[in-house]
């Protein structure tokens, strides 16, 4: 009883519940949404409703048999930033779309030759570890968030990132009904509120409420919609810089679906079948491109949402999808979410990150991986320093980084080393 989920895929929480709980998944995926955009230079409003749109897309395709949603990417970045500088809207959309492109042309690949490879290639030594990278390669940016303002370290940035998890913890622990259902947006509200609280009675400011004060409440996202808006053109630049990051980022996909087989207990590579779910990316990042927002991929910080209320229901992600695209055109409400503090962000990564961590080293003890065998060590050991560390291999117009690298080297060695005899596949 004690791993059941207190909403499984496919129950529908009561309406008041259902609100809140999508409004948690809606905060924990923001920051990270519309802090792509912003390093880019497009508008964060149309990443939020590519967000949205992304998300409903997704679970069509899937049949609402995966709570996954769908957040701006970050490895497309520099990419991004480079045709945009260069070659104007029409080349990062175009790479975006070819991008998902890309995704649909593996995903037949796969309805062709089936998935039994995928045991093969991914056993819980190699998934394990893997999992373990994807919310350990992410501390730093949590740690970031939590320390710093603007580069320096900062005290008070430090304290309030640590009440917004002491926060989160009680309210998990201790938290009964509607509240334990929760922790993370009581959390970041909490968060938030001793944030403003401490500034006032600190004279500083680290809650800017003046954008919320001089935001409108109706505000149309600034769209740059494919064709309509600048023609078309062809981009081959785009196409060999986008393209590449594709079969990176599904190395990501491949990850999370990981995660949430363990957190569900089902095998989504499976049922609705990897094909399904590549599609759901692929159709996904298409959008995305057609409206002039970045890329997306699925989101460890909502998969860590999950894996602390125990809160799978495909009802609540598709909720948060749809407050996605309708706060997008409210802009004060979403000039108050952008004014969360970053290290309330950070608090609040601080306990997802180490949730999907925690999550991969549950399968390592879950399937009673024997670490006297070199064979698994050397494996995991491999994984985990080359994905944390970032070893990042760059050849012309494409670059592998940790999570990916790391994930490409567990495959090969576990492919490679011979295992000893009567030692089980795990």
């Amino acid at each position: 009883m004690e791993n059941k989920p207190l909403y499984d895929i496919q129950d529908k929480p009561k309406w008041h519940l259902w609100l809140g709980l999508s409004f948690q998944h809606l905060f924990a995926m923001f920051g990270a949404t519309v802090l792509v955009p912003i390093l880019v230079g497009i508008d964060p409003s149309v990443a939020l409703i590519s967000s949205g749109l992304g998300t409903l897309a997704h679970l069509t395709i899937t049949k609402f048999k995966i709570p996954a949603y769908m957040g701006s990417s970050f490895a497309y970045i520099l990419a991004m930033q480079t045709l945009l500088k260069h070659e104007g809207y029409g080349a990062v959309a175009q790479g975006a779309i070819t991008s998902g492109l890309v995704y649909l042309i593996v995903a037949l690949i796969v309805k062709k030759s089936g998935t039994n490879w995928i045991d093969k290639i991914l056993p819980p030594i190699v998934v394990g570890p893997i999992v373990m990278v994807i919310g350990l390669s992410l501390a730093g940016t949590a740690v970031n968030d939590a320390m710093n303002i603007d580069g320096a370290y900062s005290l008070t940035s430090v304290i309030i990132a640590l009440v917004t998890v002491v926060s989160i913890v009680l309210f998990n622990i201790y938290g009964k009904g509607f509240i334990s259902l929760i922790p993370i947006l009581l959390g970041i509200v909490f968060g938030y509120l001793f944030a403003a609280v401490f500034g006032a009675l600190t004279g500083t400011t680290i809650v800017d409420f003046a954008p919320v004060l001089n935001a409108q409440w109706l505000s149309v996202p600034k769209f740059e919609i494919m064709f309509a808006m600048y023609g078309f053109k062809f981009y081959p630049s785009a196409i060999l810089t986008m393209a590449p990051i594709a079969l990176v980022t599904m190395t990501e996909h491949f990850g999370h679906l990981m995660v949430l087989n363990t957190l569900t207990k089902r095998d989504f590579f499976k049922e609705p079948g990897l094909d399904k779910t590549l599609t759901g990316d692929g159709v996904a990042q298409i959008i995305a491109g057609f409206i002039g927002g970045p890329p997306v991929t699925s989101y460890g910080e909502n998969i860590g949402v999950m894996a602390i209320t125990k809160v799978h229901s495909v009802w609540v992600i598709a909720g948060a999808a749809g407050f996605a695209i309708i706060l997008s055109f409210i802009g004060k409400i979403t000039a108050l979410i952008h004014s969360i503090p970053p290290a309330v962000i950070g608090g609040v990564s601080i306990v997802l990150f180490g949730v999907i961590a925690s999550s991969g080293l549950k399968i390592l003890i879950e399937n009673k991986i024997n670490f006297d065998d070199k064979r698994n060590l050397l494996i995991a050991s491999i994984i985990l320093v080359a994905g944390i560390g970032n070893l990042t291999l760059r050849i012309p117009g494409l670059e592998v980084t940790g999570v990916a690298f790391s994930t490409f080297l567990g495959i090969i060695l576990n492919l490679v080393l011979p295992k000893e005899k009567g030692v089980a596949d795990v």
